[in-house]
């Protein structure tokens, strides 16, 4: 089993896709790592010899955010939206949508479960 910036990728599947467990690694980006190391995409991760495994980490460290550092900026990048008080941060800091979907309805994701309404004790 493979090791690469701190996750276990799964074994028995392609390198193409195996690489996508990876926070930050879409399908581009899997197969962008694949042609620099030159590897090919439909490569079992398992068959992977050890050489293999360390160019696509030196590639992958060199080249691309992922991982804790990418959930860091992230982070950082709501936390300044936050911090100015600008529309996006205040919606991020009441747990509502930021981009414009309707809340009347939907948005239970962002909002959490209903409250009901509340009955009064007679």
């Amino acid at each position: 089993m493979a090791r690469i910036a701190g996750v276990d990728l799964p074994g028995r599947k392609h390198l193409l896709i195996s690489l996508q467990y990876i926070f930050g690694v879409g399908p581009r980006n899997a197969s962008e790592i694949c042609e620099k190391a030159r590897i090919a995409p439909n490569t079992i991760t398992d068959t992977l010899d050890e050489n293999q495994v360390k160019a696509i980490r030196e590639i992958i460290e060199a080249d691309y955010k992922v991982e804790g550092d990418l959930r860091r900026e992230l982070q950082m990048n709501i936390k300044r939206l936050m911090d100015l008080g600008c529309y996006r941060g205040l919606r991020h800091r009441r747990g509502l949508p930021a981009r414009g979907q309707r809340t009347h309805t939907n948005a239970r994701t962002r909002k959490g479960p209903r409250r009901g309404v509340l009955s009064r004790k007679k």
